[in-house]
């Protein structure tokens, strides 16, 4: 049982999304803090936020197949 528990942790270490650090790098704060956050966020919500971290984190994986480039503008008005 101690080993299972050892290789799904090893799992998600391994293959850690970047959720956190994706929103903390938009919000332009901390990762901490938005780590915390989903922690408060999942204690107070009795584990619903993990489905919203879920979906963003499997977008993030495949993020490439949404074709989520950027261009720079010059203004913004240009669309």
């Amino acid at each position: 049982m101690k080993r299972t528990l050892q290789k799904i942790a090893f799992f998600f270490e391994m293959r850690s999304f970047g959720v956190c650090a994706w929103w903390a790098q938009k919000l332009g704060i901390h990762t901490n803090r938005v780590r915390v956050g989903f922690i408060y966020a999942t204690c107070i919500g009795l584990g619903s936020p993990l489905i919203p971290y879920l979906i963003m984190a499997w977008i993030l994986e495949h993020k490439h197949y949404f074709g989520f480039k950027r261009t720079k503008r010059s203004s913004i008005w240009e669309l």
